[in-house]
């Protein structure tokens, strides 16, 4: 049965689990507390990167001989399968580990079934303590494994009324810099940083991670379709991070570097590329969360293909009455197809306003009189 102690534990498991954010790609981030038999932490430790150990491997370690006979808290099931490293499952077997929490059941084919070996070998198993909490915590890495791609955040910064520039066009600065260094948080916790063509043409972004010390630096991706936007010696190709510029099978790429070109069919409908072969091919070089920046165009159609998995607005407090909108045309024609979202979280950010909403689960079908 679940303590108090455990949740404790479990809490700081979620914790500890969040700094493998951006690292760790293409595999999850999971953080481990081991308490020994008497409930006092003797180890902690979480997943830092893909390749290196993992979290239970890191906390046993630290724990030593302390973790005989103890209770090892873990956000995700531990894994059964051996990759570049052992099986967590075994691990903890020949730690002498005698109790095992863990908060979410890992969905990977590959690696599931740590809890029932486990469990076959005499330990005593519970799941479920915390899930919610866990499943937000490394809700890419499971988006992508139940799903087949990247995770998609899709970041704005508006005025109070919307805008996310002047009606002249000019849009620097509208939310401080309190908001602008939250930006690079999120960009230093995603895998790629993806921006339209629209965005590239207009402000030349570096779209890389500044201000956040032993960041790794995110996958640049820029979406430009007809290869005019991205102009040889764009920050965007600097040294900083890799980048690819997304372009259309039929586009003059001659300015570009040739690494950097991502080729891919346009939309069957529309303009721009398919949004699937995208995220596909993202996905399929490693990529897991994607911060989506910019522009309006690009939101549009995201929310339109319905790829967008959570929603972070930055909201100035601010009016300017007229200039774009932070989001464009999403084939939303009337209320009733609205992306209804709700909000998880809303924080203060120096002046401005954070919101963090993530889409409303479809509302149950009524039953017939």
């Amino acid at each position: 049965m679940d303590t108090a102690a455990d949740i404790t534990a479990m809490r700081r498991a979620i914790a500890l689990a969040a700094r493998g954010l951006g690292s760790t790609s293409p595999n999850p981030v999971v953080g481990c507390v081991i308490t020994d038999a008497a409930g006092a932490v003797v180890g902690e430790g979480f997943h830092q990167r893909a390749g290196g150990p993992h979290a239970e491997v890191h906390a046993l370690r630290a724990a030593g001989d302390r973790a005989r006979g103890g209770t090892a808290h873990v956000t995700l099931e531990p894994c059964n399968h051996t990759g570049r490293t052992g099986p967590c499952a075994q691990a903890l077997l020949d730690a002498g580990i005698s109790r095992v929490v863990y908060a979410v059941g890992d969905p990977n084919p590959q690696a599931t079934g740590g809890g029932d070996t486990l469990r076959a070998a005499g330990v005593q198993v519970e799941q479920g303590l915390l899930a919610d909490e866990a499943e937000a915590g490394n809700a890419a890495w499971l988006t992508s494994v139940r799903l087949g791609r990247p995770y998609v955040l899709w970041k704005y910064a508006a005025t109070l009324d919307g805008r996310i520039a002047a009606a002249d066009r000019t849009s620097r600065w509208i939310t401080s810099p309190e908001a602008r260094a939250d930006v690079h948080r999120l960009r230093a916790e995603a895998d790629a940083v993806l921006v339209g063509s629209g965005t590239a043409r207009t402000d030349d972004p570096q779209l890389g991670v500044r201000g956040i010390d032993g960041a790794t630096q995110p996958l640049r991706v820029v979406v430009d379709t007809n290869a005019t936007a991205v102009k040889a010696g764009a920050r965007v190709l600097d040294a900083t991070a890799p980048t690819l510029i997304a372009v259309a099978d039929d586009a003059p790429v001659g300015h570009l570097p040739e690494a950097a070109v991502l080729r891919l069919p346009r939309a069957v409908t529309g303009p721009g590329l398919d949004l699937d072969a995208l995220l596909e091919a993202l996905h399929t070089r490693g990529v897991r969360s994607v911060l989506l920046e910019g522009g309006p165009t690009l939101a549009g159609a995201f929310v339109a293909a319905g790829k967008v998995d959570k929603v972070v607005g930055y909201l100035a407090p601010v009016l300017l009455g007229a200039g774009p909108a932070a989001l464009a045309d999403a084939g939303i024609s009337t209320i009733s197809q609205a992306l209804r979202l709700d909000v998880t979280e809303t924080a203060a950010i120096g002046p401005d306003l954070r919101v963090t909403a993530v889409p409303a689960a479809p509302a149950p079908a009524r039953k017939g009189n």
